[in-house]
């Protein structure tokens, strides 16, 4: 990815993990391949894009040996994107996921909006979720919350974390769905347009109220 990673092997990489404990449940369904790791804490200036080929890492994913910052959102998108691990805790303006994503954080996450959709994902976050406002939809629910999730959730009623929330109390009103209209983003959670939701994280616009 860059000169500050270093590439390891997985036998190196899962030697790191046992050294923070984190639990191999969370790493047992990572590939067995190299990951871009960097030492120590990380603060990105703008959007971290899991998509992107230009800043893709070399190997599997990137581990973070430490907290990550980053100063816009976490955005996955596509099929086929690197992991992410992180080793501390995660702050970011929003995380916004929608391929097959990996997200491991052995501490907390703290971001204005948490946003999964449609998602064949591995998500597990150890500490706690704090958000303003957590949009989940098609399915996507995290697969391990360890703290106490903080904030409003709007979600489908068939999902567990489901909450009597009215959507345009937690949310701006440019990304809520008028009735009959259509999504190509195929949003299921109540009253939310998914295009125009990731439309506005794409330009760095709130989507949280607050």
């Amino acid at each position: 990815m860059n000169a500050q990673h270093t590439e390891l092997g997985w036998d190196e990489t899962v030697a790191l993990f046992e050294r923070r404990a984190l639990p191999e449940s969370s790493y047992e369904n990572l590939y067995e391949e190299s990951y871009d790791v960097h030492s120590g804490p990380l603060t990105i200036a703008g959007d971290l894009d899991l998509d992107l080929e230009a800043t893709a890492p070399a190997g599997a994913g990137l581990v973070v040996d430490g907290d990550l910052t980053v100063g816009g959102s976490v955005v996955n998108v596509d099929d086929g994107c690197p992991a992410l691990v992180v080793l501390g805790d995660l702050r970011a303006a929003n995380v916004f996921l929608e391929g097959d994503a990996k997200l491991l954080v052995l501490g907390s996450v703290t971001v204005d909006a948490f946003i999964g959709s449609m998602t064949d994902k591995l998500v597990m976050i150890h500490g706690d979720l704090r958000a303003k406002v957590t949009v989940l939809s098609g399915e996507f629910s995290p697969d391990l919350v360890g703290g106490t999730l903080h904030g409003a959730v709007v979600a489908p009623a068939y999902l567990d974390l489901a909450q009597d929330v009215d959507p345009a109390a937690v949310l701006v009103p440019e990304v809520l769905r008028a009735d009959g209209e259509d999504d190509w983003r195929s949003f299921d959670a109540p009253r939310v347009h998914g295009g125009r939701l990731l439309s506005r994280i794409d330009a760095g616009l709130p989507v949280a109220l607050g």
